[in-house]
């Protein structure tokens, strides 16, 4: 099993204490090679994607407004990009064209005749950002770039984004919104920041009825995931029949996680990849890559990670 990784990842800095921290991948990379699991994994040092593979879905002008920030900053100065708490430094312009590279390289390998299930190990993050901002820690939608990517290159019509992170991926429902040829499903906390991701948000125009949100309170549990993913997920799945799936693949719905209060256990991850790769193997040829999105609990993380992972190489 591949996983794409690049140290780059390591110099998008954010402010002491910040829960997005280089650390989250440095201690995420040092487990995986450490474990039994280290042995069956395959590195890739991933190349950047263009400005043109990034404006597939982002405005052309806020990718040059995040270089030219970017670039203007000397030293270890760092530039706040939002009205929240998304940061960034010198390298993180690089960083991100590199993190949507990844997810770009990872397509190629399972439209291809390599391994149908990857893993995009980088950050910054990307399912907030907008189509012309960057949010919630995210500069580049990395599995927006990547869907769009896929239908371009590879000529794939239907895509499954799947996004269990503990926060709503609004900037990929966004910028999918309108669009029939991606499946945007989002399980999350709610309420809960970014305060969006209602039921009633469905799509519209010729995107309507091909969102489907899936708001759950604090505390919900393992078992009402794999209930929601039986009696509601899969129909709308097994109607879609997609031909590629791509996971926003957030770790901050583990119950040690400080930023949420959804309940999963370490285990649960494997149950819920297990789940998504019974439908890969149906409908997609197994072709499933998966994109590091959240998680902030440095040891419940990667162990979390290592369970996905060896559920996904089953």
């Amino acid at each position: 099993m591949k996983i794409y990784f690049h140290p780059i990842s390591l110099e998008h800095r954010t402010p002491s204490g910040h829960p997005e921290c280089a650390d989250r991948i440095s201690r995420l990379e040092g487990y995986l090679k450490n474990r039994p699991i280290g042995a069956e994994l395959e590195w890739r040092l991933p190349a950047p994607a263009t400005v043109e593979d990034i404006a597939r879905v982002h405005d052309l002008d806020y990718i040059h407004h995040i270089r030219d920030v970017c670039q203007g900053l000397k030293g270890d100065s760092s530039q706040l990009l939002d009205g929240g708490d998304t940061w960034a430094v010198r390298s993180s312009y690089s960083a991100a064209l590199v993190a949507a590279g990844a997810g770009l390289e990872a397509v190629d390998q399972v439209m291809g005749n390599g391994d149908n299930q990857t893993f995009v190990m980088m950050r910054p993050p990307g399912h907030h950002a907008r189509k012309a901002s960057a949010m919630g820690f995210c500069l580049f939608g990395n599995v927006a770039v990547a869907a769009a990517y896929a239908r371009e290159k590879h000529g794939v019509r239907r895509i499954l984004v799947l996004d269990w992170d503990v926060h709503h991926g609004n900037g990929t429902q966004e910028l999918f919104y309108g669009d029939s040829g991606v499946f945007f499903c989002s399980l999350h906390q709610s309420p809960h920041w970014p305060f969006s991701g209602d039921s009633g948000e469905t799509g519209e125009g010729d995107g309507k009825d091909y969102t489907l949100n899936v708001p759950l309170p604090s505390g919900t549990r393992i078992g009402r995931y794999e209930e929601l993913f039986y009696k509601i997920i899969r129909p709308r799945v097994e109607a879609f029949q997609p031909e590629l799936i791509l996971i926003s693949a957030g770790f901050d719905a583990h119950l040690e996680d400080p930023l949420g209060g959804i309940q999963l256990e370490t285990q649960d991850f494997g149950t819920l990849t297990r789940m998504v790769r019974d439908w890969a193997e149906t409908y997609s040829e197994g072709r499933v890559v998966s994109f590091l999105e959240g998680g902030y609990n440095l040891m419940a993380m990667p162990q979390s990670v290592e369970r996905h992972l060896l559920a996904l190489n089953e």
